[in-house]
């Protein structure tokens, strides 16, 4: 019984496929491939190309993004009062276009170096001059030299690591002082005060 079903099976299959062959061999669409090859060749080459394109978009490994280190920051010339770009990671005070300090600054004695460290702020990423200002400035202190600073506690926050051993004032002031002091602080959250957007200033980097 089972024998006999499978041949009938086996038989309508053939029939499916002979019908089917036949009316491909009658079909306007073999004759007209037949007429163009040309045609199929070209929609065949497109084809090809096409799926060459994703499949080299899929396994083509993404372009690494080089990342732009700025290898300048800023500096204040304290005889002139001008800003001008130094080598980023220079212990302030350094030289200053201008040569050596003119006149004391606390910490600072004439004929020393002239330049300190510039905190340029704005609130803008692509700020023209006038849209810039000097939050504060900042040197170091000579106690550390001398090595009587006193030393930071081990759980010492982050804020209070980057202000050790530094002194900072704004443009307008003559004195000095530390960075970690109640009057570095304010100094600090006066530089970094929002605006009336509520947008907080961001450091500006030398072009």
């Amino acid at each position: 019984m089972s024998f006999k079903l499978t041949d009938w099976l086996r038989y309508e299959i053939r029939q499916k496929c002979q019908r089917l062959q036949d009316k491909w061999e009658r079909s306007a669409a073999k004759k007209w491939i037949n007429d163009n090859p040309n045609i199929i060749i070209a929609i065949t080459c497109v084809s090809l190309s096409v799926l060459l394109v994703v499949f080299v978009w899929f396994v083509w490994p993404e372009k690494t993004v080089k990342r732009v280190e700025h290898e300048k920051e800023w500096f204040y010339d304290l005889n002139t009062g001008e800003l001008f770009a130094a080598e980023k990671g220079l212990t302030p005070p350094i030289d200053a276009p201008s040569g050596p300090l003119l006149e004391s600054s606390g910490p600072l004695r004439n004929g020393g170096p002239a330049g300190v460290r510039a905190c340029v702020l704005a609130y803008i990423s692509e700020p023209n001059e006038s849209e810039r200002f000097i939050g504060f400035l900042e040197t170091t202190d000579p106690r550390i030299e001398s090595n009587s600073l006193p030393a930071l506690d081990a759980d010492a926050s982050g804020a209070e690591q980057w202000g050790h051993g530094k002194l900072i004032r704004q443009i307008e002031d003559e004195r000095w002082v530390g960075a970690n002091s109640r009057w570095g602080q304010a100094i600090l959250e006066e530089a970094y005060r929002p605006n009336e957007n509520g947008e907080t200033p961001i450091y500006c980097q030398p072009k």
